[in-house]
This record gives structure tokens, C-alpha cells and sequence, in this order.
């Protein structure tokens, strides 16, 4: 019998305590069905005996205290809410509960922006993580010795997992069943919870914002004028010269506020540009690569597919579907 231990902690989401409760009862009930025994005790754990959610609108009364848990063979941290910083601090009681776990052989897994809550315990130092895109930035600045892996929807290193951001977690729910179980019961969870069973990447998700959240005045500018100019023919030189600083410094600059090389983040202000158009408009491929400025259709199918996981084609399909095949 496996023992998977839910953490419930303070401003947590309550549907990343519930989906994986039901995922693993759920999945008792399908290993009974073609003759099987039961293989999950799935227990909620909390560090209080009641729990409020969502500004007190949901309760949750924990199965167990974590002091009461001597042993357990999985843990599930849920995605958190609100003011990442301060929902770990809400939680630190977890902490040392969570590494005596670990040395004892359990198998971390968070889900989301659950993992602030890991990354604070130290168990994903020098390791790779996947969260929530819209939290890259953060998670990076808060953790720097761990190596965020952008678009990945599961990473996996020396019993410690994680997912990316929000349904993605079923993904990762999935990939630990099919582990603890056979291939088998997770494509009948896949069915039951209509899931894409493989789903590999999140990027098709996210939204290219730009991080202007730094302090350097010269590089917001040059940003911005990328952000204005990205249909025209730039080059790193034109704009070091622009905010007068030499390329090399402009450069180490631009990386370093902004987690991006000068290409990349024009690159993805570019393909930021087409996916919108994409969305809402009925040109074809080869209108909205001009209009962002790229004139080699190969470069532009390589770099939309690196920067989003799929090829134009496919993206205008998912997210449009009013246009007509080119």
C-alpha cells in the first residue's frame, strides 16, 4: 500500500487538494474493477485540524496532523494563492516535516506554484523545476540555485517532481499514477478525467509580458522600442547605440535584467505579436510572419515552434477556429 500524504497548507488552491485525492481514490476504484487490489491510502495532511480556503469560503479538515505522520511513501504540495512570499511563510511549520520525509524515502511532489513551498525546503537546489509560467520571473529571482525549465510541464530529479502551472498538474498526477501503477490505469484515468495523457510543454499557454521589473532605465528603453519596433529590421548594435552603451555592456545588461539574450527577447516579442494575430485575425502564415518582421518562413516556423511548442499552423487551429487552412 502506498501512502500519498496531501499537504493542506494556508492559502493553498483548493481544487490542487481535491483533483489529486480524487485522481488516487479514483484509481483504488479502477485497479477493484479489473480485479485488483487497492494500491493507495491517500490521506489530507494539514498542520491544523481546520483549514480555511479562498478567504474563508471553503473549509478543509485535514485526515491527520503532519506531526502524526511518521511515514509516507508520497507527498503532494497543492498550488498556492495570493502573495507567494508570504503563503510560504504561512507554511514554513512544513519545512523540517517535509525533509524528514525525505530522508526517510519519500518522493516530494508539488503542483504549480506549489513550488515556492518545495524550492523553500532546499530540496530543489541544483536540481530542475517547473512551475507556473506567469511565475518564472519570481520563482527565479527567489531561487536562484534552482534552474527553471521553461514550457516544461514535469520535471523529475532524485524523488522530487514538479509540475507546470495550473491543469498541468494533472499531467504530473498522471505520470506518478502510471509509475505506481501500469500504463494501463493511467490511460483509463486519462479517459475518465479527459486528460492528454503526453502532454509535454505548457509554452502554447503562456503570455509574453516583458520583465520591466527592474531598475535599469537604459535597457526598459531599449525594450520598449523592441517592444514598438519589433515589425522592422533591429540589431543589437542600433540599440546599444540608442541608449548610448557599448555593446558588450548592453549586452551583459540586457541579460541580466531581463533573464533573456537581446535575440530572444526579440524574438519572443516577434512571436508574442503572431500568436495574437493568430487569435484574432484571418491572415494567413505568410501575412502575419511579414507583418512581425520576418521574411525566411523556415526561421519563422523554427522559432514559433521553439517558442511555443507548436507550429503556426497548429496554433492559429487551437486558438482560432474561424480561420481558414493555409
Amino acid at each position: 500500500m502506498k501512502k500519498v500524504s496531501i499537504l493542506v497548507p494556508e492559502s493553498s488552491v483548493m481544487e490542487a487538494i481535491a483533483d489529486p485525492r480524487y485522481m488516487f481514490t479514483a484509481a483504488n476504484q479502477f485497479l477493484i474493477s479489473s480485479g485488483k487490489v487497492p494500491l493507495f491510502e491517500v490521506q489530507l495532511v494539514g498542520g491544523q485540524r481546520e483549514v480555511k480556503l479562498a478567504e474563508g469560503v471553503f473549509s478543509v479538515h485535514p485526515d491527520k496532523l503532519f506531526s502524526d505522520v511518521d511515514e509516507t511513501n508520497l507527498i503532494i504540495i497543492p498550488a498556492l494563492f495570493g502573495n507567494m512570499k508570504q503563503a510560504v511563510e504561512l507554511n514554513e511549520a512544513f519545512i523540517p516535516w517535509i525533509l524528514d520525509q525525505y530522508r526517510k524515502g519519500a518522493e516530494i511532489a508539488s503542483l504549480c506554484v506549489g513550488a515556492f513551498l518545495l524550492a523553500a525546503t532546499g530540496l530543489l537546489d541544483g536540481k530542475k523545476c517547473s512551475t507556473h509560467w506567469a511565475y518564472y520571473n519570481e520563482f527565479r529571482e527567489t531561487f536562484p540555485n534552482v534552474e527553471v525549465v521553461d514550457g516544461s510541464i514535469i520535471t523529475e530529479e532524485n524523488r522530487v517532481y514538479s509540475s507546470g502551472g495550473a491543469n498541468s498538474y494533472w499531467n504530473l498526477l498522471l505520470y506518478l499514477l502510471e509509475k505506481y501503477t501500469d500504463r494501463g490505469t493511467a490511460i483509463l484515468a486519462a479517459k475518465y478525467f479527459a486528460i492528454d495523457i503526453d502532454r509535454e510543454s505548457q509554452s502554447a499557454f503562456a503570455i509574453f509580458n516583458g520583465q520591466k521589473d527592474h531598475p535599469d532605465e537604459e535597457i526598459k528603453k531599449a525594450q520598449e522600442f523592441i517592444e514598438n519596433h519589433y515589425d522592422e529590421k533591429l540589431n543589437v548594435d542600433d540599440l546599444a547605440g540608442m541608449v548610448a552603451i557599448s555593446r558588450r555592456s548592453f549586452e551583459r545588461r540586457f541579460k541580466q535584467m531581463t533573464g533573456n539574450t537581446v535575440i530572444e527577447y526579440l524574438q519572443r516579442v516577434k512571436i508574442e505579436a503572431a500568436k495574437r494575430s493568430f487569435e484574432c485575425t484571418r491572415k494567413n502564415i505568410s501575412e502575419v510572419m511579414f507583418d512581425v518582421g520576418y521574411t525566411d518562413t523556415k526561421a519563422f516556423r523554427n522559432v514559433f515552434k521553439k517558442i511555443t511548442g507548436l507550429t503556426p499552423i497548429e496554433y492559429r487551429n487551437k486558438y482560432n477556429k474561424e480561420t481558414v487552412l493555409s
